[in-house]
């Protein structure tokens, strides 16, 4: 059913919302849109739905009553590590990028089929919404795709997998993105996550059975978030004013930071993700196969180096598992569209390095002319100023219809006119250009060159059957 008129009573109560997040697990049949109540603040301004697609994955729609005939297509980060699709999930990425809406620009974002880590099917879930999307409400005028965080991943990889030339995105907007992709993005919770139990003993403790840490915390485990948390504060007080940490809690917690360069305020999430992510990263999608190492990596900065690197635990990767993380998520720079990337400085989650490491990969494949990158005096990951957002995605669209390619200046110098109207303020840093990914990441052998993975890599590897990770 085409829906090219897209109406909906806005006075509905959300009925159809609480029908579909409250639906079966199991039920993962395909449902057509259905109108909801939009999130308040578009109340009156759009018309909002829900659905399922035919691989299980929930969406949430918005499209404004004064669309532009533009679409968003949204990809989230995380990733989340529910089993099933999260109903929820789009709901609430359609409130909080509403910034979207309110610019003109139709939005649709997918919870993707399941939780766990998959990129490459994340990606072919946001590909699939979008032709969706075109089913049900006909053809936008120019489509673009927006990443956030491990999100940038899964929209890079879907400008990889889909988008041509002549294909049906016609640019990319990448914030705070994890763009190391996966067989290096990570290597610092790897080194977090050795050194944290060089020092703490306590993940697991020695009374506890024992497992290689790569594994992040072995299958059975009982361990929760709170009982990690618990862990994390007996060991180093993170949370506790420095006044009330012991001396050897306030060492513990010194060394720690100064070894792994991650920033105290996350700590505790940069953990968490070692230790439950890589469970499923290992477990559920590699078959118990191990795709990290840290041999090679002198770890330095602490009250004794030659101690520590001699205590610290060290693996290796098994081949076959770190080919399979690579194919999923790395990317191999072959982008054709315009992308533009707006990253914070002090991002602490997804360090702004993650740009050198995009920016070499298109340069490694000779596609950094279809690049531009802006940075901002910011200090957070999860969201930048509403007025940066909106600029962004001008930006973007003033680049694809006009075909003159901007720079982080001009970029810049367009803000003040949105946030006029948002009044949450730009703080861009025109000259600004991070340091190479290895000055903040110890690169493991052979892990200075980009693109981590080769476009002759991806291809031969798409010929071996099975490789990857399943959807």
């Amino acid at each position: 059913m085409n829906r090219s008129r897209h109406t909906v009573s806005l006075g509905l109560a959300g009925a159809a919302l609480l029908a579909l997040t409250q639906a079966p697990a199991a039920h993962a049949a395909e449902t057509a849109p259905a109108p909801v109540a939009c999130p308040a603040p578009l109340a009156g301004k759009a018309a909002c739905y829900t659905g399922r697609d035919d691989n299980g994955a929930h969406y949430a729609i918005a499209i404004p009553h004064r669309w532009n005939h533009k679409l968003v297509v949204h990809s989230h980060g995380g990733p989340d590590l529910g089993d099933e699709s999260d109903p929820e999930r789009s709901v609430g990425d359609l409130e909080r990028w509403q910034v979207m809406v309110d610019q003109g620009y139709a939005w649709a974002g997918s919870s993707y089929r399941r939780g766990g880590y998959g990129t490459r099917m994340a990606a072919t879930d946001t590909e699939n919404l979008r032709r969706l999307f075109t089913e049900e409400f006909g053809s936008p005028r120019r489509t673009y795709l927006h990443g956030q965080s491990w999100g940038g991943d899964v929209a890079a990889k879907t400008i990889e997998m889909y988008g041509g030339a002549h294909g049906p995105y016609d640019g990319a907007l990448l914030t705070n993105g994890v763009l190391g992709g996966g067989s290096r993005g990570y290597d610092y919770r790897v080194d977090l996550r050795v050194v944290y139990q060089y020092y703490c003993q306590n993940l697991p403790r020695p009374s506890e059975p024992q497992y290689p840490l790569w594994q992040g915390l072995r299958p059975t485990s009982t361990l929760t978030t709170t009982g990690m948390r618990a862990r994390l504060r007996e060991c180093t007080g993170y949370d506790l004013p420095s006044g009330e940490r012991t001396a050897l809690q306030q060492r513990n917690l010194d060394d720690i930071l100064a070894v792994t360069k991650v920033p105290e305020r996350t700590l505790e999430s940069h953990l968490r993700f070692s230790v439950f992510t890589f469970r499923d990263i290992v477990h559920k999608r590699l078959g118990d196969r191990n795709p990290f190492t840290n041999v090679g990596v002198r770890y330095s900065g602490s009250h004794d180096d030659k101690a520590l690197n001699a205590g610290v635990e060290r693996f290796t990767a098994d081949p076959t598992a770190e080919r399979d993380l690579s194919y999923d998520s790395d990317l191999t720079g072959k982008v054709r569209i315009p992308v533009l990337t707006l990253h914070a400085i002090d991002d602490p989650t997804a360090f702004v390095e993650h740009e050198a490491a995009y920016r070499d990969t298109l340069a490694g494949a000779h596609r950094d002319r279809h690049l531009v990158q802006t940075f901002t005096d910011e200090h957070e990951h999860s969201g930048l100023s509403t007025s940066e957002y909106a600029n962004s995605i001008t930006a973007l669209d003033r680049w694809v219809r006009g075909g003159d390619k901007p720079t982080p200046r001009s970029v810049a110098a367009s803000c003040a006119a949105f946030d006029r109207t948002y009044g949450t303020g730009c703080f861009y840093e025109p000259e600004y250009r991070p340091s190479s990914y290895a000055s903040r990441v110890e690169p493991r052998p052979g892990g200075r060159t980009w693109p981590a993975m080769t476009a002759a890599q991806e291809k031969a590897w798409s010929r071996v059957d099975g490789v990857g990770i399943a959807p």
